[in-house]
């Protein structure tokens, strides 16, 4: 595995098995982590159809990694239904860091989908906004997110390494 592609499902706090075709895994509003029907193994050869297909033009090699939430978001004013809570926010970002920790992926190679899109513009991924906006830290600037959950992803990182010490 190559990267982490990190998502928001546009729906509900809890995940449906038709989000769960698409995505390796999935956090609900209290930050339950719930697995997707694809390990991310199936991912390393999409050539078979038979894998996650999460991240147009840039399934293979990734993780897919989802927050159950923003259903009926259109922008900070107007979050839905289903606002990104912290706690599951926090929950995603721990998780991924043991996914860093257990593939060996920098979590350089950790995005959003939005970041995927506009790193490649001739891909379906492209104008799409997940995550562009968390509500749980609506001072973060949408061109600062991916950075932030960056940077949260190495402090876990840093705590898991150094807790097992």
């Amino acid at each position: 595995m190559r990267r982490i592609i990190m998502h928001w499902s546009a729906g509900n706090y809890f995940p449906s098995d038709f989000e769960k075709k698409f995505y390796h895994y999935l956090f609900d509003k209290e930050g339950n982590l719930h697995y997707g029907k694809y390990k991310p193994e199936d991912n390393l050869n999409c050539s078979d159809g038979a894998y996650a297909k999460h991240c147009g033009g840039g399934n293979t090699g990734s993780i897919g990694v989802a927050l159950c939430a923003m259903g009926g978001y259109t922008s900070p004013e107007n979050v839905g239904y289903a606002p990104i809570t912290k706690i599951q926010l926090e929950s995603m970002l721990a998780y991924c860091a043991a996914l860093c920790i257990r593939y060996k992926i920098n979590p350089r190679y950790c995005m959003t989908h939005y970041e995927f899109g506009m790193l490649y513009p001739k891909t379906s991924s492209h104008g799409k906004i997940d995550i562009t906006y968390l509500p749980c830290y609506p001072n973060v600037k949408t061109c600062e997110v991916g950075d932030f959950l960056r940077q949260k992803i190495k402090w876990y990182i840093l705590k898991f390494t150094n807790s097992a010490k």
